[in-house]
């Protein structure tokens, strides 16, 4: 059986478990700690990042980006036409366009920020170890997600998901980095109706539902965030 390497709030990763619950591929989920290096990880992935899967046959495949292109190679066609990579080139630049939006704009913007405040510097840190977060970072990441928000809504406004008519690559790495905002409560569904119903379309779908049960040691999730009618 497969082993995804993943963290549980890790938003690429997220991504990666989406896709591969949309496929309903198995795999085995082992958390990993990054910030220990272990030498067996970096053996895997001499760049120390996640998510990293390792196929049933040993094949190495690292990256969020690269993992899914891997798997519309391996295993897309099973979907059919609701394959989550478009087969024409415009559809694919657009989703590919998107998913890099999220991956990479909205990572360094929100995800990130939120992520080693919240995270890193209180649940992961040991001892004294720990810091709390800055209030400035938290204000900044918090003022961002309301623009990409926006930009959500502003996809939605002619079309039915946010790369085209149906379900891609693009919703599933929106939702992941959302989620983990989501999660930590730092995502004001109020100000924004249409990315509010999108993202309740993605959050009812059944490959959700892995998402929805993680938690954190020390930092249980908000309130609303298993709540299909939030």
């Amino acid at each position: 059986m497969a082993v995804l390497f993943h963290s549980p709030l890790d938003p690429h990763s997220r991504f990666v478990r989406l896709i591969m619950a949309e496929l309903q591929m198995e795999a085995v989920l082992e958390e990993e700690r990054v910030h220990e290096r272990r030498r067996e990880f970096l053996a895997l992935n001499p760049a120390g990042t996640i998510p990293v899967l390792v196929e049933h046959d040993g094949q190495v495949v690292p990256g969020a980006n690269v993992i899914a292109e891997y798997l519309d190679e391996t295993r897309g066609l099973v979907l059919g036409d609701r394959r989550l990579l478009p087969e024409d080139p415009s559809g694919r630049v657009e989703v590919r366009r998107l998913m890099n939006w999220f991956h990479q704009k909205f990572y360094a913007e929100v995800s990130e920020l939120l992520i080693h405040e919240k995270i890193n510097k209180l649940v992961l840190a040991s001892g004294n170890s720990a810091r709390s977060p800055e209030p400035g970072i938290l204000r900044a990441a918090r003022n961002n997600i309301r623009y990409h928000l926006q930009y959500v809504g502003h996809l939605l406004h002619h079309r039915n998901w946010i790369a085209g008519d149906r379900l891609t690559y693009a919703d599933l790495a929106a939702a992941a980095h959302l989620s983990a905002a989501d999660y930590l409560g730092d995502v004001p569904w109020g100000e924004n109706e249409a990315a509010k119903h999108w993202y309740a379309k993605v959050k009812s779908r059944p490959a959700f539902r892995t998402l929805l049960a993680d938690r954190l040691r020390g930092l249980p999730p908000a309130a609303h965030y298993t709540d299909l009618d939030f």
